[in-house]
């Protein structure tokens, strides 16, 4: 199953990396990487149709907001599961995001064994 993290800060590719590295090596998860909406989206357009299952997608970004990019995927390929990221637990943001059919609302730090049991989630409900 392969998954997108979308986030303007490089060093977090290494930190999914390493919290993943079990299933990544397993074969059980693939991740790919975005470091912009723009990214993310032309990411998304090149396979037809798409081969990502799930987005994780940081808010606060430059250029297209996480939310702007959740509203973008949500239009054009409604079949993918987005999940938001934020630095910033703020009511505002969540309901938006949810509103907008965010699955998920994950603050930073992230709880990985809260991701994890998302992703085992994912993985099981699509087999």
């Amino acid at each position: 199953m392969k998954f997108l993290v979308v986030d303007d800060e490089r060093d977090v590719e290494m930190l999914f990396r390493q919290k993943f590295r079990k299933e990544i090596r397993s074969g059980l998860i693939e991740l790919e990487f975005a470091f912009s909406g723009k990214d993310a989206l032309e990411h998304l357009q090149g396979t037809q149709p798409p081969d990502v299952l799930y987005i994780f997608s940081d808010i606060n970004m430059p250029g297209m907001s996480g939310l702007e990019l959740l509203d973008k995927v949500k239009t054009q390929f409604p079949h993918i599961h987005v999940s938001m990221i934020s630095a910033y637990g703020d009511d505002e943001n969540y309901q938006r995001a949810i509103s907008s059919g965010a699955k998920e609302f994950f603050t930073k730090p992230i709880d990985f064994e809260s991701l994890r049991a998302e992703l085992s989630h994912m993985i099981n409900s699509s087999g």
